[in-house]
């Protein structure tokens, strides 16, 4: 049996980050749902809760692609509902991810408002919407707002995107 590791992203519409992670090598397990941390951050906000082999994909790479599928540099009036976040289930993981973001800074011209926050609940979405983009791939959101994040993968994250997965898109 595979050791898996979990995390949470948020950033966007949850179908966005599900469709994202769901396409990738070493991710096992995608939760589409609505998480909530604590303290001005236990309002519930759109994320998914990623199951993931680490000696597949590193969380290194799990967190530049996060950053670069998402308006990671934005603090725009959806925050509340879209919440630029990762959600650690341990102080250990807080620690790393904090690390990996100081380091990522670097790559981005504006400053990253991606907060690290401790995951404290989630509800998951409705079955009727649970892997959306895989289900509907040529509607018109799918095609306007997930194919370019798609894109990205297989522009800069290649070796970490199952191609399998993403032949239907033009590239």
């Amino acid at each position: 049996m595979k050791n898996l590791n979990r995390i949470g992203f948020g950033g966007g519409c949850h179908w966005c980050t599900e469709a994202v992670f769901q396409s990738l090598v070493g991710v096992e397990n995608v939760q589409q749902g609505w998480i909530a941390s604590s303290g001005n951050n236990a309002t519930f906000s759109e994320a998914v809760i990623v199951e993931y082999n680490a000696t597949t994909i590193p969380i290194e790479v799990l967190i530049e692609i996060h950053l670069y599928t998402h308006n990671s540099t934005s603090a725009h009036s959806m925050r509340k509902k879209y919440r630029s976040a990762i959600y650690v289930f341990d102080e250990n993981e807080e620690s790393e991810v904090v690390d990996v973001l100081n380091t990522l800074q670097h790559k981005f011209n504006n400053q990253l408002v991606t907060q690290v926050l401790k995951f404290s609940e989630f509800k998951p979405s409705r079955e009727e919407i649970l892997n959306y983009y895989y289900k509907n791939p040529e509607k018109p959101f799918c095609e306007t707002f997930i194919n370019p994040k798609l894109k990205v993968l297989l522009e800069s994250f290649r070796n970490y995107t199952d191609i399998t997965k993403t032949r239907h898109l033009k590239y």
